[in-house]
């Protein structure tokens, strides 16, 4: 018990400073996303996996709180997978090779002997189907941060429920480092977990639910669900709109459940408090399922309150999706490069409010203001400009 306080403690305390650390080299080394018009880092998903690495090695190192076979494959397989979101955070990877390795990683952690191998390969799909929706909600200020520490609480308490000490150490951990990284992440967001810290944490969580499901194999599939409702809504929600919109289901845009909640007219922290409040409600739901509290059938009402939630934003429209990185312009011989604008089947520019904007940038409003001049971008070197047009045609990223 003293040791678990000491550790959560220590998670945050940790984090929350490696979160302020990583902001300098992310911005000089250009690893950065733009978020309405300014320049935010990515490294934010290093902080929160060293953050929690560090809590769990020096517990089994010390052997005060040991973590045990599966809590130590999962987070080593989870830190991998980490590294390998860094990497596509640096180095644009191809759609096809970021699934895979989220494949991968989810079968090598599944339990096949408790679930069997027809319900373990169902449970790979289940377990990249909510990694996505976690990677989709670290696209929007906080909401990352908040849903998932919520989840890891409960998620904490169902494996202590089954005496998986190991399991409800790691979840408590990551609900601590979660809760220390959003002191930099509430929105307006200093930092943000990139696509690094959005598989660590949708990875351990998902496959954490599978580990504690397959021991308390009573409860059935309702209590899985219900943990990570907020996150596998949104993965739906995303496919479908894009299927029925005929949009490849690799190209990222801000058609999230965060984004048409933004569209609406909530703020950035409405959103925040509305989905954190709704993933409270739903893993409440789960753990008093998981613990015997209530009956499975409960579960229905999270089900029936997700697709109606679902089917209701189907009506909302989501903005055009994010472009394919494509090759700088030709440098003139009087300046810098330029981009052409975008460009209809039919040849046709499109009307300027109908253009495009990649990585998400919003133009400052041009309208005089009363007793001072326009706003306006601020004078930098011509250096600077031709690098952020270079990086942005190359860092057109897939969600």
């Amino acid at each position: 018990m003293l040791y678990g306080i000491l550790a959560a403690a220590s998670a945050l305390l940790l984090t929350a400073v490696l979160s302020a650390a990583v902001r300098v080299p992310a911005l000089r080394l250009g690893i950065v996303e733009r978020r309405r018009g300014r320049r935010v880092p990515l490294l934010g998903g290093v902080a929160v996996m060293g953050g929690v690495g560090a809590v769990a090695w020096v517990g089994e190192w010390s052997g005060v709180a040991p973590l045990g076979r599966e809590a130590g494959w999962l987070i080593v397989v989870g830190a991998g997978l980490g590294v390998f979101g860094l990497v596509g955070d640096v180095w644009r990877l191809p759609a096809v090779v970021r699934a895979a390795g989220v494949v991968v990683a989810a079968a090598l952690v599944v339990p096949y002997r408790e679930l069997g191998v027809p319900t373990g390969v169902l449970g790979v799909v289940w377990i990249a189907l909510v990694v996505h929706g976690f990677k989709g909600m670290g696209r929007s200020d906080g909401v990352l941060g908040v849903v998932g520490a919520v989840t890891a609480f409960a998620l904490s308490g169902c494996a202590a429920a089954e005496v998986m000490d190991g399991l409800a150490t790691l979840f408590s951990v990551v609900a601590a480092a979660l809760t220390g990284f959003l002191m930099h992440n509430w929105p307006p967001a200093r930092v943000v977990t990139g696509t690094s810290g959005a598989l660590f944490v949708g990875f351990l969580l998902a496959g954490g639910v599978l580990h504690v499901y397959a021991v308390g194999y009573g409860a059935g599939v309702g209590a899985p669900f219900a943990l990570t409702a907020v996150a596998t809504a949104d993965a739906v929600l995303v496919l479908v709109s894009r299927k029925r919109a005929g949009r490849e289901l690799w190209r990222g845009g801000p058609d999230h459940l965060a984004h048409r909640l933004r569209r609406i007219g909530l703020t950035p922290p409405g959103v925040v408090v509305v989905l954190g409040g709704a993933a409270a409600g739903s893993a409440g739901v789960g753990l008093a399922i998981h613990m015997l509290w209530t009956q499975p059938r409960s579960a229905w009402w999270v089900a029936g309150a997700a697709g109606l939630v679902v089917l209701g934003m189907l009506f909302v429209p989501a903005g055009p999706p994010r472009p394919a990185a494509s090759a700088p312009a030709p440098r003139s011989a009087t300046g810098p490069a330029t981009r052409s604008a975008p460009a209809t089947a039919a040849g046709r520019p499109l009307p300027t409010a109908a253009r495009p904007v990649p990585t998400g940038v919003h133009r400052a409003p041009t309208r005089p203001i009363p007793g001072g001049r326009a706003p306006g971008p601020a004078s930098r070197p011509r250096r600077i400009h031709e690098q952020e047009a270079a990086e942005l045609g190359r860092r057109g990223w897939v969600g």
